[in-house]
């Protein structure tokens, strides 16, 4: 299920999308004493992680990660972890907590399997999820063409490696099993072209090939949508 919401420009949807997410932190951390918010990269998010970062919010209290990540180091241009470090993690955000995709390394099955635990025994499920979409239909790293897309689907462990075909980058993404148990979830897009994926993703339900449709048509979780010009 999904609700559509569109907004006139994108420091509205910026604006109103921080308020919400601050709203849904807030509310976490009242009811837990902690909350968790998984966000995605791109240029898209970035007036949105400054709006919230100005929220006045037990921020040592919530803990930030990204639904998933490049294999890349910190100080490559391709990071979302440094994009999230210097577009969110900043003003009163500066106080929380950062849970790393990313390790040291090789991405080996034992670095999943660790990242696995800490996940589930600290993180999940999160309180707030910000999905993005690609051209292709997918979010996260849940990729149309990556032969890892019927497991990223269907596993029950927290995250996977991906290997995409048609985008550079070995990942770590987030499995839709970990994401789809979030408490909100939250599409942000911008421009005509997103908007036409996505309304071809809303009348394809196949979603090995666009695998934004398993968040779309989930028949119990609601996708808020948030799109503007």
């Amino acid at each position: 299920m999904y609700q559509l919401n569109e907004f006139d420009s994108r420091t509205e949807i910026d604006q109103r999308l921080a308020a919400e997410v601050a709203e849904t932190l807030s509310k976490a951390i009242s009811e837990k004493g902690r909350a968790s918010i998984a966000v995605s990269g791109g240029s898209t998010p970035k007036g949105f992680f400054q709006a919230l970062s100005n929220y006045d919010l037990a921020w040592h209290k919530i803990t930030v990660t990204l639904a998933d990540e490049r294999w890349v180091e910190f100080a490559d241009q391709a990071s979302n972890t440094r994009l999230v470090h210097e577009a969110l993690l900043q003003n009163n955000a500066q106080a929380a907590q950062f849970f790393q995709l990313k390790r040291d390394g090789e991405l080996t099955e034992q670095t999943l399997e660790s990242i696995h635990r800490e996940a589930v025994e600290s993180l999940l499920p999160f309180d707030v999820l910000i999905l993005g979409m690609g051209e292709d239909g997918h979010t996260a790293s849940l990729f149309p063409c990556s032969t890892e897309i019927e497991q990223g689907l269907s596993t029950t462990a927290a995250v996977l490696k991906v290997e995409p075909t048609t985008a550079p980058h070995q990942r770590i993404s987030f499995s839709f099993d970990a994401l789809q148990q979030a408490g909100k979830t939250v599409l942000h897009i911008c421009g005509d072209s997103k908007k036409t994926v996505l309304e071809q993703a809303i009348a394809n339900r196949d979603n090995k090939k666009m695998p934004i449709s398993a968040f779309l048509h989930h028949p119990s979780n609601e996708l808020d949508i948030y799109w503007a010009q």
